[in-house]
């Protein structure tokens, strides 16, 4: 009898794990999306970050930094229409430079009624306690190690800031930190300023002292094409940086 039992058993578990696969392919199709969010996809691999990080409907999302939106839109497609995305990001400016980013914004909010854009202070990010299931630090976390008067962007204390998501982060909430690796330097903001990468280490390091637990990492983003001396935006590794992705909580 309980050899008839095992492939009983493995289609049960693989409708289950089928059942709670939260992020479908289809949302890349989803309409309205850019050429350059589709140009992305390739090198992001977004669904399969997006069910390491276990991304589920219903789910209250912070997209911090969220830039021009890619992952706000993708999230608010699989949390669903009962879940929701905090987009948060610096405000955007009043000046003329900032009307397609401001009008580009208002298209993605149209087609994704749960993504709410909010503008604020990075180093001072003020959210409700306990408030969010995830949230999604997308190649913005070596910022807060860098700061820049050229476009309006603040000195932060990383502790503070992680000190405010902590207390944001509903116990159990997960997470999820995607960067570009740099070798280990003694000075992390100059490495940051030089070369806008960040040593793994030092993140880990940072979310430990902030009451985090690392519960995963994944070497989905590892390219193996990258050069750790090279400036991201340097054409020879753009688009190809190996980049780490951790996955913290909040426990309990």
């Amino acid at each position: 009898m309980r050899y008839l039992l095992v492939p009983a058993l493995t289609a049960l578990l693989a409708l289950s794990s089928t059942a709670f696969a939260a992020v479908s392919p289809d949302i890349l199709q989803s309409q309205g999306r850019s050429d350059a969010a589709h140009a992305a996809d390739a090198g992001r691999r977004p669904i399969e970050l997006l069910n390491f990080y276990d991304v589920k409907p219903g789910e209250r999302v912070l997209d911090l930094m969220a830039g021009g939106g890619y992952y706000s839109e993708l999230i608010g497609k699989a949390v669903g229409p009962k879940g929701s995305v905090i987009a948060f990001d610096l405000p955007i400016g009043e000046d003329g430079s900032a009307t397609k980013e401001r009008e580009s914004w208002k298209k993605l909010q149209e087609r994704n009624p749960n993504v709410h854009f909010v503008g604020g202070d990075i180093a001072h990010p003020a959210f409700a306690p306990a408030s969010f299931d995830f949230a999604l630090l997308h190649l913005i976390y070596h910022d807060l190690y860098w700061e820049s008067a050229q476009y309006h962007y603040p000195h932060c204390d990383p502790d503070e800031v992680l000190k405010r998501l902590y207390a944001a982060m509903k116990p159990g909430a997960i997470v999820g930190v995607v960067d570009h690796v740099a070798e280990p330097n003694a000075d992390t903001r100059a490495a940051v300023e030089k070369l806008h990468r960040i040593d793994p280490t030092v993140v880990k390091a940072d979310f430990k002292r902030a009451g985090f637990e690392l519960v995963g990492e994944s070497p989905l983003l590892m390219t193996g094409q990258d050069d750790h001396s090279k400036l991201v935006f340097d054409a020879a590794v753009r688009g190809k940086t190996d980049r780490f992705v951790f996955k913290f909580r909040k426990p309990k």
